[in-house]
């Protein structure tokens, strides 16, 4: 199976009517010539604007740099953080929160700009989230992304031991998305968790990157559903080689952290064709509309199988999606919520004409 891998995101891509033109699709040694030479591109582009902002900002919420909180010098040892009566009767000791068992969620962020964009529908529903309890009534212990921007041969967890940075894989942006910061805490544990199952289910071998921070399609998203950046986050990848069934097998294997308190978000984009976007507010053309209302009734019916082999059940699956990164968060989402789980569309909104918004809630049936 062949896909052609999209252009590097740029500002120009959201706004040239260039990005409506047909393309014609390149041989496949030239198609991965061309998409190693563009993740390479981003990666190089990433891990430099990694290094050249490495010192973390003193806050512990999305902000930008130079404010300090009290949480940021306590992590310093700046401040003594209190520590329970050693002669307290064990009997009085609050026992700890069990945690709530957790839905899944696929998660559409489209366009970068969302981080500061108040025109774009879904910014409000991502700022609604905490208010509005979607997650449920507790906080996760932990976040798991699995995010379309991070792309390995075989799967990858990010174990961070300290805040996590933040990665800017974007580029001619307005200057004040490269100022945002999400120093969310890492999540080492949770990452050697994923790893141990993953593993366990035949997934491996899992790497471990020691270094990589949060990409926009984790960060994005989190910093309007979660703005304190208080919750442990780490990342894992997909692997554009592989199709839908080997994803949503191995989010099979991540089930047992939705028991143990793990919001596992998939984050994406329902359709994702960056050369066929238009003006942010323009019509919705017939074929984009088709692929996601197919995805909307396949989901909410219970087809999971067909949702698992779109390119071929889909109407315009590879129109839609002509590189599958942005389409396997939601497969990895859904195969963690078992068999049996509910679908419910939670968010819908478009810009750009063919950016669908679509988000999804998976709730496990008892």
């Amino acid at each position: 199976m062949f896909f052609r891998r999209p252009p590097i995101i740029s500002l120009a891509l959201l706004c040239s009517p260039r990005t409506t033109g047909h393309h014609h699709k390149p041989d496949a040694t030239h198609a991965r010539k061309i998409q190693r030479s563009e993740r390479d591109d981003i990666m190089g582009q990433s891990q430099g604007r990694a290094r050249a902002g490495r010192a973390k900002p003193e806050t512990r919420h999305a902000t930008r740099e130079g404010e300090e909180g009290e949480e940021q010098r306590r992590r310093r040892g700046d401040i003594t953080r209190p520590q329970p009566d050693a002669t307290a009767e064990e009997g009085q000791r609050r026992p700890p929160r069990s945690p709530a068992t957790m839905d899944t969620f696929f998660l559409s962020h489209g366009s970068p700009t969302l981080s500061i964009d108040d025109k774009i529908p879904a910014r409000h529903f991502f700022k609604s989230w905490v208010p509005a309890k979607v997650a449920g009534d507790q906080p996760p212990r932990a976040i798991l992304v699995v995010s379309g921007h991070w792309e390995t041969a075989t799967p990858a967890v990010n174990v961070i031991r300290g805040s996590n940075d933040t990665i800017y894989d974007f580029y001619g942006f307005p200057k004040p998305m490269y100022q945002l910061k999400y120093p969310a805490p890492g999540a080492p544990d949770l990452a050697l968790r994923t790893k141990e199952l993953l593993e366990q289910a035949g997934f491996g071998p899992v790497k471990e990157d020691h270094s990589r921070g949060l990409d926009h399609g984790a960060w994005v998203p989190l910093m309007l559903m979660y703005p304190d950046a208080n919750i442990p986050v780490c990342q894992l990848s997909v692997q554009t080689d592989r199709d839908g069934t080997y994803h949503y097998n191995l989010g099979k294997a991540l089930a047992p952290l939705r028991e143990e308190g793990i919001l596992i978000l998939g984050s994406g984009s329902a359709t994702h064709n960056l050369r066929k976007m238009g003006p942010f507010d323009a019509p919705v053309p017939q074929w984009v509309a088709e692929f996601d209302t197919w995805l909307k009734d396949s989901l909410l019916s219970g087809r999971y199988e067909d949702v698992n082999r779109y390119e071929e059940k889909a109407p315009h699956g590879r129109v839609a999606h002509p590189w599958p990164d942005h389409f396997y968060p939601l497969h990895v989402a859904l195969g963690a919520a078992g068999d049996a789980a509910k679908a419910e569309q939670i968010h819908q909104c478009w810009t750009n004409a063919t950016l669908s918004y679509a988000s999804y809630r998976f709730t496990t049936n008892s």
